[in-house]
């Protein structure tokens, strides 16, 4: 496994012959993986569009698409810091091939109870629930599991790709979700179960060994829940991990409720389910754009300023979105934000990989995770309220609120000073005493990163 302190000092990239440089695409774990996961993901775009299609369409009710997507967040909470934990813990490989194949019979209930004339909102929540109980627990697994098969100056490549991969199988699943929609509303969510024993497959393909390894197995050390605390001790205790912590939690309770509210504008503004789907594929070309420019962006602009820039952009195009009468206008709009949101997560996320100690990944991960999606729930209830009470265009203007001070921070603060530094001179942050092997040496845990200047 490649660590950010393993990599040669100064060898110039052009002497490592191309055959010889780390690729993803010749990476066969990681190919078996990805392809299980873009399988799956065409499945999980096409019911996540067919849901509140399915509500919107059959009961007009804003309040309780946001409800079931709502429940299916707080499902994923009550199990994110456990995954995390559980993956530092148990076999990282079981929990990346149970997961999908218990999210399998989830959606093919779902199924069986889309074939009626109206939907039980109260079953689709449950099964919402239940489904992010269980990906709560698969979400734990990955990045650890991806740690043993990627090597780490490849993680903002995996990202990008990963993203750009999602938003393809986006591209094409939500005209496809949409048609299907039309012909029998429960086509979609039977596609998805089947799509998910495709996630199954890939993971069980993987031949590395994910962990963990025996010495950290739960006899070496104390309880799960001491495994959860330290997570959070340790993210804490550092000032841009914080500031993330935050920062996700504020911006995914605006983030994750767009499509919703984007889908109910369009109805709103005469949409049917085809124009819906057509216009959530423009979007998307937009961001698989943004997927293949994030490798030059990473390497070429200054990422403190894209990261404050991209918070603006966001808020004026949330603004923009809900004042443009057309359609196809606010489908322009938030096209412009799908190409920067990608290069965004990207940044973060090659961030926190160099950063974060191997030996804490699970825990950290999750617990980040946990409060990065805390109050996504929140964000599709009350979203949801307030576009049945005073109608879409009104909520995509309280977004914009929400969001203006977020955008406004980063010119206060100084956490986010460590992207001033290039990502491939970020080192990991020393572990904590109890956490890490004797001969690594305590290290004080609060200094806001270590630069390597050998490189």
């Amino acid at each position: 496994m490649a660590r950010a302190s393993e990599e040669p000092a100064g060898e110039p990239e052009a002497a490592i012959p191309p055959a010889s440089r780390p690729s993803l695409w010749r990476n066969r774990d990681y190919m078996a993986w990805w392809t299980g996961e873009t399988l799956s993901m065409f499945g999980t775009s096409m019911s996540s569009l067919a849901f509140p299609l399915l509500v919107l369409f059959t009961t007009g009710s804003a309040t309780g698409a946001g409800v079931i997507a709502g429940a299916r967040q707080v499902g994923t909470l009550t199990t994110t810091l456990w995954g995390g934990a559980l993956a530092d813990r148990v076999s990282r490989k079981l929990l990346l091939v149970s997961g999908p194949l218990v999210e399998a019979a989830v959606m093919a209930v779902v199924a069986f109870d889309a074939r009626g004339p109206r939907p039980s909102i109260a079953l689709l929540a449950g099964a919402g629930a239940l489904a992010g109980i269980v990906g709560g627990l698969y979400t734990g697994a990955v990045r650890p599991a991806m740690r043993r098969i990627v090597p780490l100056e490849l993680f903002a490549a995996r990202t990008a790709q990963e993203q750009g991969r999602d938003m393809a199988a986006e591209l094409v699943a939500n005209p496809v979700a949409a048609i299907l929609f039309t012909v029998a509303r429960w086509i979609p969510f039977a596609g998805d179960a089947v799509s998910f024993l495709f996630s199954a497959l890939g993971a069980a393909a993987i031949r590395t060994p994910l962990g963990p390894e025996p010495v950290d197995r739960p006899q070496a050390r104390g309880s799960i829940t001491s495994d959860m605390r330290e997570g959070f001790r340790f993210l804490l205790a550092q000032p841009f991990l914080r500031y993330m912590l935050i920062w996700g939690a504020l911006v995914n309770m605006v983030g994750n409720v767009l499509g919703l509210l984007f889908i109910a504008l369009m109805r709103y503004r005469g949409g049917g389910p085809r124009m819906i789907g057509l216009a959530g594929s423009v979007m998307l070309v937009m961001g698989v754009a943004g997927a293949l420019l994030t490798a030059q962006v990473i390497k070429r602009l200054p990422l403190r300023p894209v990261f404050v820039g991209i918070g603006w952009v966001f808020m004026l195009g949330l603004v923009a979105c809900a004042v443009v009468p057309q359609v196809w206008g606010a489908t322009a709009v938030l096209s412009l934000t799908m190409l920067l949101i990608v290069p965004l997560n990207a940044i973060t996320s090659s961030y926190s990989a160099r950063l974060i100690p191997d030996a804490l990944t699970g825990r950290i991960n999750s617990a980040m995770s946990f409060g990065s999606q805390s109050l996504v729930w929140l964000g599709y209830t009350a979203f949801g309220w307030l576009a049945d009470r005073f109608g879409p265009p009104t909520a995509m203007l309280c977004a914009a609120a929400f969001v203006f001070p977020l955008a406004l921070a980063p010119h206060v603060v100084r956490s986010l000073d460590i992207l001033r530094t290039p990502v491939d001179q970020v080192r990991e942050f020393s572990l904590p005493a109890q956490a890490g092997p004797a001969e690594d040496g305590p290290r004080p845990a609060d200094r806001s990163a270590e630069i390597d200047t050998t490189a």
